[in-house]
């Protein structure tokens, strides 16, 4: 398994209250994959809740979108020890993506085309925490940064926001997904620097 890491460049520590402890500050959004980029189009793409009595909830891209885009400025922390602040993000909130799903798990697991998993407990996806990305700084979301769709989750380390959403299952209990399996934090506040288990 290799990881890109191009344009991690420009960082630097300065004071900063928005700054978790053990991060700096980068300019360009460095690139961070476990894998090969999928090739993934908006006219194939699909996004499914699968809630906990196995009943699969579908949006197509053009569904996703007529739930309503919303703008979002966050700020976002890698794991690997960078972040950037004031990012400007648009789309679509979980919030509105569980309306009207049955959803009284307390878990959920994230999956991505290509296979990549992560799990989050489902309250830190809800009340605002969470979106359906589709575009970050003005543009569509590249296909290196998770392109055409990623979760964002921007109170947890970056791992947590899922490249090339595909769905989330609800589950009842805190399963690893990817990186907890090989010793990531189950959780992964920055504030705490759960980094690792």
């Amino acid at each position: 398994m290799s990881f890109a890491t191009r344009g991690f460049a420009g960082h630097r520590r300065e004071p900063d209250d928005r700054l978790p402890p053990g991060q700096t500050l980068v300019q360009r959004w460095p690139v961070l994959s476990a894998g090969p980029t999928p090739n993934v189009h908006t006219d194939t793409w699909d996004f499914v809740i699968r809630d906990e009595s196995g009943t699969e909830h579908h949006w197509s891209w053009e569904q996703l979108l007529a739930l309503g885009v919303e703008d979002v400025t966050v700020d976002i922390h890698c794991v690997t020890h960078w972040s950037k602040l004031d990012m400007s993000w648009r789309g679509v909130s979980l919030d509105k993506l569980f309306e009207n799903v049955e959803a009284e798990y307390d878990y959920v697991m994230a999956r991505s085309y290509g296979g990549y998993t992560t799990n989050v407990p489902l309250e830190d996806l809800l009340d605002g925490k969470a979106w359906i990305a589709i575009e970050a700084e003005g543009e569509p979301l590249d296909p290196e940064h998770g392109g055409p769709a990623r979760l964002l989750v921007p109170h947890l380390y970056f791992w947590k926001s899922a490249k090339w959403i595909r769905g989330l299952t609800v589950m009842p209990t805190n399963d690893p997904g990817f990186w907890e399996q090989y010793g990531y934090h189950i959780y992964g506040d920055p504030w705490k620097e759960e980094r690792y288990w």
